[in-house]
């Protein structure tokens, strides 16, 4: 019976069925509840800038990861790469590079429409949380996947697909008890070279993981209330 952990391997075939297993369903109020007590803890998610050097639990990287994984994706194929970094010289090379790419886009690429959309935020070139946060997590994406026997495997939906794991992955570090941040400098081809992963794989998104530090601050905004991102017909 085929997985969902070798996929590549049924592809072409009929389909094979199993019984679902794992799902469990509760009581309208129950279920309400944890509607809002979820809803209440991503709320208390914030972008964090300002990190804390402590150490992460390797164990929990590895469960929030497998949590990424298991996120639905175009035809299954899973075409996502995550490369956790935690080597202080790697870290400072990666700095390094995306300094370069971010002093570009502060001076001459961005507009200005842009630019003022991120001042409220207090951003700019430097970003010294790439050295001093315990984990960098490299997102990638890739366009193909290989069967078994080493037959390559288009992807389809990998913008889409990685994206939803991306979100898995930061409600799940956030639920853990770590904080994130998103960093895309543009273009980020350098961490393919860094990392060694191959050209297959485009690079996504640059997560930061780790503790806030001690007397961290984040922008004071707010979020778009309900009825500006919903309409129930």
């Amino acid at each position: 019976m085929a997985r969902e952990s070798d996929h590549t391997a049924s592809i072409g075939r009929a389909p094979v069925f199993e019984p679902l297993e794992g799902f469990v369903e509760f009581p309208p109020a129950e279920m309400a509840a944890r509607a809002r007590a979820f809803r209440d803890e991503l709320a208390r998610r914030r972008t964090v800038r300002q990190f804390s050097d402590r150490p992460v639990p390797h164990e929990v990287i590895e469960a929030c990861l497998a949590a990424a994984g298991s996120a639905p994706s175009g035809a299954n194929l899973q075409p996502w790469l995550f490369v956790v970094v935690t080597d202080p010289a790697i870290k400072r090379t990666i700095r390094v590079e995306a300094e370069k790419e971010e002093r570009e886009f502060y001076a001459h690429r961005a507009p200005k429409a842009w630019l003022d959309a991120l001042a409220p935020l207090g951003t700019d070139a430097d970003k010294p949380f790439l050295e001093t946060a315990p984990v960098l997590i490299a997102i990638f994406g890739r366009k193909h996947s290989e069967t078994p026997a080493g037959t390559p495997v288009k992807n389809y939906y990998v913008t889409e697909s990685v994206g939803i794991a991306t979100g898995f992955l930061i409600a799940a570090l956030h639920h853990a008890g770590l904080a994130t941040l998103t960093h895309t400098p543009s273009p980020m081809r350098f961490l393919n070279q860094i990392l060694s992963v191959d050209d297959d794989a485009r690079p996504a998104i640059l997560l930061v993981v780790g503790y806030p530090a001690p007397g961290c601050t984040v922008p004071a905004i707010g979020r778009k209330p309900l009825d500006a991102i919903a309409t129930f017909l």
